[in-house]
């Protein structure tokens, strides 16, 4: 269990990772990728649809919102929190001066006060960019006293085949380290994705949280409704933490983390709707808007490849050879030549991108194709930069005599390691 806890760990870090960055080794390459992006207060408001139990808020774009939705809640202590895609908002600083981006009053006014030293200004946090960004939306909620935190999460296990149920009476804390430490206070129910979630399983995992009495009963209920929710927009991971209970009597779900599957955005128009793009590099959104997988990285040898594996290699092996990959574009399987020029276009126009180093494999591609693409966009774009060409599998002989004939100063390569040579050769110069 504390593998699979690690694995799924490790899953969630890519997904919540800057898109600015490639860490690579001799041995070991990881690359994160974008995933939708929802505000805090959009996932509470899924959740709130779905019947699961979360304190009231309202979200307010200005000062003088928030202070109206602090009288509205009229709440014992209200927590105000600016809206960021990034975590460790509370050890923030923002440009206003104003520390924290999260912050408990029992006082209405004092609200408005602290959210005009919050919207339109910069927060910066461990996870933000050194400029950080800015905060243009702030949640105005009901902050509830937690008396016991525990953990609790549904999610997709391969090992598995379908949905799991995870929890642990160790909860507001990391759930890698429960896992790692004391493995025995980690319980899983694998679910039946066509009975859903049974009675016995949600009163079995309420009891080994510890709720006990009414809140087992509670406990129950909300953890079928998280179900609900999982299956109701098809995500691949429902985290609680902490899902906890309130010296009230309540169980409340504190925070949670949603993930979606992406093949699933044509029957989740509305979820997918909501994506924020704006803390989002803008060529990534671009690229995806022609579904061109696109992360921008630190180096300048732009790599144009088909398939994520062959663009790990191919960054790889760059690296190996002594330069730096410049980003990770994967043009997918069913790549015409209008995406191929649209890929370019947007290397080209890339100021730190000094080569562009093609390698496509044609399995489903055909090389031809890609061919096509690469000579249009050459001669339309007017390419400045060295370009390097490996092509191998389908029609790949009338893609070499396309490239060959087109009098365009490209450099042919015999495999993976040759063009990354010449790459890097052709940057030295």
């Amino acid at each position: 269990m504390a593998a699979s806890m690690a694995c799924q760990a490790a899953v969630r870090g890519l997904r919540g990772a800057s898109t600015k960055h490639l860490f690579i080794n001799r041995n070991k390459l990881v690359i994160p990728r974008r995933w939708l992006n929802l505000q805090e207060y959009q996932s509470k408001k899924l959740m709130q649809e779905s019947g699961v139990a979360v304190q009231r808020f309202f979200v307010a774009d200005t000062a003088s919102e928030a202070l109206e939705a602090a009288r509205r809640l009229k709440a014992k202590e209200i927590v105000l929190k600016a809206q960021i895609l990034a975590g460790g908002r509370g050890k923030g600083v923002f440009d206003s001066g104003l520390k924290g981006g999260v912050h408990l009053t029992k006082d209405p006014a004092v609200v408005g006060e602290l959210a005009t030293k919050m919207l339109g200004y910069k927060l910066t946090t461990k996870q933000t960019p050194q400029e950080g960004v800015k905060v243009k939306t702030v949640m105005v909620a009901e902050a509830l006293d937690i008396s016991r935190e525990t953990y609790f999460a549904i999610l997709m296990d391969r090992t598995c085949n379908g949905p799991v149920m995870v929890g642990s009476p160790q909860g507001g804390v990391d759930i890698e380290e429960v896992a790692a430490t004391t493995p025995e206070l980690i319980f899983k129910e694998v679910i039946d994705i066509f009975e859903g979630v049974r009675e016995d399983q949600a009163l079995r995992m309420a009891a080994n949280l510890g709720f006990k009495g009414p809140l087992e009963r509670q406990a129950a209920d909300q953890i079928k409704r998280l179900y609900d929710l999982f299956l109701k927009v098809d995500a691949t991971q429902v985290e609680v933490n902490p899902f906890g209970e309130t010296p009230e009597g309540q169980v409340v779900c504190f925070d949670a983390k949603i993930n979606f599957d992406d093949n699933a955005e044509f029957r989740q128009k509305a979820v997918f709707s909501m994506d924020d793009t704006e803390e989002s590099d803008p060529i990534e959104i671009e690229a995806a808007k022609h579904d061109l997988k696109y992360i921008g990285l630190d180096g300048n040898i732009a790599c144009f490849v088909n398939g994520a594996g062959l663009a790990m290699a191919t960054c790889d092996i760059i690296d190996l050879n002594g330069g730096k990959p410049a980003n990770f574009l994967d043009l997918g399987g069913g790549v015409t030549e209008s995406q191929v020029y649209t890929a370019f276009r947007m290397l080209s126009a890339d100021p730190k991108v000094e080569a562009i180093l093609v390698n496509i494999f044609g399995g489903i591609v055909n090389c031809a194709i890609i061919a096509n693409g690469i000579t249009k966009a050459c001669r339309e774009l007017e390419l400045k930069v060295p370009l390097v060409v490996r092509l191998e599998g389908t029609n790949v002989q009338e893609a070499k005599r396309i490239l060959s004939e087109s009098g365009l100063p490209i450099t042919s390569a015999t495999d993976l390691d040759d063009a990354a040579k010449k790459a890097v050769a052709a940057i030295a110069k």
